[in-house]
């Protein structure tokens, strides 16, 4: 082997020593950087201060600000639900945001890999329970955030 092999061989090590270094150190800091994704706890349905605060408040806030302690690390920054009626001529806009929750309106943050669509998630929830369950959670998570509207 002459010495030109040699450095190639060299080369070659090197090359593959820093792309397996990458490859183990990639992973760690796209999760340190991100959101942690876990499974979203089963709460009642009938408790819209329990589901607000189990599935809304990391990002929003527990005033519902938007301030909540994953807010920093979202792309779209989440929005203060407190003001939609203002932003709405002084009329909370209910459909809109029971469609915003369950998916079925475009909001730039809900449905992209920065905020499940709940709809779904509520709907996975709620299988083998009665029918109506999916509705309840997106009706009585609506009319809580209806109630936290200033004045």
């Amino acid at each position: 082997m002459t010495g030109a092999d040699c450095s190639r061989w060299l080369l070659l090590i090197a090359i593959a020593a820093a792309l397996c270094t990458v490859m183990l150190i990639a992973p760690v800091a796209a999760q340190q950087a991100g959101i942690k994704v876990v499974p979203a706890p089963r709460t009642a349905a009938s408790s819209p201060e329990e589901m607000f605060k189990s599935y809304c408040a990391s990002c929003h806030g527990l005033d519902a600000k938007g301030k909540g302690p994953a807010a920093a690390a979202l792309k779209t920054p989440p929005g203060d639900l407190t003001t939609l009626a203002r932003a709405n001529g002084g009329k909370f806009p209910e459909l809109r945001v029971l469609n915003s929750i369950s998916g079925d309106s475009h909001v730039p943050a809900h449905g992209s890999k920065d905020m499940p669509v709940w709809g779904s998630v509520f709907r996975d929830m709620a299988s083998g329970s009665p029918g109506g369950e999916t509705q309840l959670r997106l009706r009585n998570l609506t009319k809580y955030i209806g109630s936290l509207q200033v004045k």
